[in-house]
């Protein structure tokens, strides 16, 4: 051992370590009919990380999945880190075409692929790529069992040279519709995982359900986080209400993460009842609705807000012990705030087109900005956009807040052309390209609509070519057959679209024709 005494590289996978060394025998993980100790996590996670060195894997190297919630997925978080690659989870819900453009700007030469998926990834193109199959039973015969079982479960000596070297790359649509790369760093997950810790008052007789995909953002960091006090995880392949109320009374589940869409099936399920749970919300602010009905089931709710650019949430609308005793529209709210930035990050703020700071009076909107352990390292493979993104030495969100004079933060429109629907990030211009490629359109913009399950939902405004017909089921199955279902529209209106004197489509116009009314252009459930 050399080094410095007083420093030791931040790495979360060392939480792994530390939990199977001081709670062997404690229950890790539950899967159905499965359940693994901490000390058997650690070792398949071990035995995943030697596999993929003796299969060629040089430090660097990405390692995609393409998996279901589930102890594959888990045990990817800490193998793939410790044998040096770097984790690429690929979300199961998109297109062929977009899998295989996350592969190839990924440079991915290993996947973790579920066999349920595999109609999905083989038309991605997977020449190149060594694939190690799972068919997540876990049973004799499983191609993954076998990848684990001819390896050492023994931790393999750490190639980490310094916690600022990227652990996993993420990907988001962004305005260009095009999915860009974002890196976490080991230090930045670290952190952001004992972030978490504290937010979702995770402890050691923890139990978390994995509502939440672990694809999206690395699951909160909800993976090292819950392993970091070594609670117990409860993995689902899709969320099922019922199902989730089977493992709340089962399993004495204590604490799940979700947008407002997951905690509407849950509250609203015949068998909902009264049970201390803390409940994390993210993706739109809670409604009076909602926040009524979670009280009434004694769910504490913890509304988050962030970006895959900040590791998934960066603030925590903090609730002070008087905000409970407030009538419940107010309290609401108040609690529909973004509040301000975890413990492991700076400050946000809210700042004008020269980034001075807006008044903190409630009213002023300027664009929300971050910067600190919870922002990403840079876009990989992508140095415009990452100069883009931090110009002035700050993360620019491309969303708009008013500053409250209690410093707390509350989003009021979204500068970017991204539609947040049921938790999922929709590029409004990436569905534009897609309804422009039929033949009878000319032009169209796609804006967020309110809706009141999903809290968004896209519509498409269409400019027809002269003398061309199509009706909106035509431009729907039209969109469908190129992109994942959850981003096209649900509705689409033909006309000429407003438009500046230089000929730009005036989106705006169109949002606040569908948003009259809505005191806010961001969608709650």
């Amino acid at each position: 051992m050399s080094g410095k005494v007083f420093r030791t590289e931040l790495n979360p996978v060392d939480f792994l370590h530390r939990a199977a060394y001081i709670y062997p025998g404690k229950t890790a993980v539950v899967d159905g009919k499965r359940r693994y100790s901490y000390l058997e996590l650690a070792e398949r996670s071990w035995r995943l990380a030697n596999a993929l060195r003796s299969a060629g894997l040089a430090k660097g190297d990405r390692v995609a999945t393409l998996l279901f919630n589930s102890p594959a997925m888990l045990e990817a978080h800490f193998g793939v880190p410790a044998a040096g690659g770097v984790l690429v989870a690929v979300n199961n819900r998109l297109s062929s075409a977009e899998i295989g453009y996350i592969l190839r700007h990924s440079g991915a030469t290993y996947l973790l692929l579920d066999t349920a998926l595999e109609a999905l990834a083989e038309p991605a193109g997977l020449s190149g790529i060594t694939v190690i199959r799972c068919d997540g039973t876990g049973a004799p015969g499983d191609a993954y069992e076998e990848f684990l079982a001819g390896a050492s479960p023994a931790r393999p000596a750490s190639w980490l040279e310094h916690e600022e070297e990227t652990i996993s790359i993420n990907y988001t649509s962004g305005t260009t519709g095009r999915p860009k790369g974002v890196q976490y760093t080991y230090r930045g997950a670290y952190l952001n995982a004992l972030g978490e810790v504290i937010v979702a008052g995770l402890r050691a007789d923890s139990v978390y359900l994995w509502t939440l995909p672990m694809f999206h953002c690395n699951g909160w960091c909800f993976p090292w986080a819950v392993t970091a006090v070594a609670a117990r995880h409860v993995t689902m392949r899709a969320v099922d209400p019922a199902l989730v109320w089977d493992l709340i009374d089962g399993e004495g589940v204590t604490h799940y993460n979700g947008a407002p869409t997951v905690h509407l099936m849950v509250i609203n399920h015949p068998r909902a009842h009264s049970q201390p749970v803390t409940a994390m919300v993210a993706a739109a602010p809670p409604s009076p609705t909602l926040l009524r009905r979670m009280s009434e089931l004694n769910f504490r709710v913890v509304h988050v807000y962030g970006l895959t650019e900040t590791y998934g949430p960066i603030t925590v609308c903090p609730e002070p012990e008087e905000w409970p005793e407030l009538p419940l529209e107010q309290r609401a709210a108040r609690l529909a705030r973004q509040g301000q930035a975890y413990i492991s990050s700076d400050l946000v703020r809210v700042v004008d087109k020269d980034m001075n700071d807006v008044p903190r009076d409630g009213t002023t909107m300027g664009e929300v900005i971050m910067r600190g352990n919870n922002v990403m390292s840079g876009y990989f493979d992508d140095e415009a956009a990452t100069g883009t993104a931090f110009a002035g030495g700050w993360f620019h969100s491309g969303d708009l807040a008013v500053w409250h004079p209690d410093g707390n933060i509350e989003l009021r429109d979204r500068g970017k052309d991204v539609i947040i629907s049921g938790g999922e990030n929709i590029s409004s211009i990436e569905v534009e390209q897609a309804i422009c490629a039929h033949p009878a359109v000319l032009e169209c913009a796609v804006v967020g609509i309110p809706h009141p399950h999903w809290g968004e939902r896209p519509k498409a405004y269409v400019t027809l070519n002269e003398g061309a017909a199509a009706t909106p089921e035509e431009i729907i199955a039209f969109c469908r057959g190129r992109l994942a279902h959850y981003k096209c529209p649900d509705a689409v209106e033909f006309g000429p679209l407003p438009k500046t004197s230089t000929g730009k489509i005036q989106k705006f116009v169109l949002r606040q024709r569908e948003w009259a009314g809505q005191d806010k252009q961001v969608g709650s459930v």
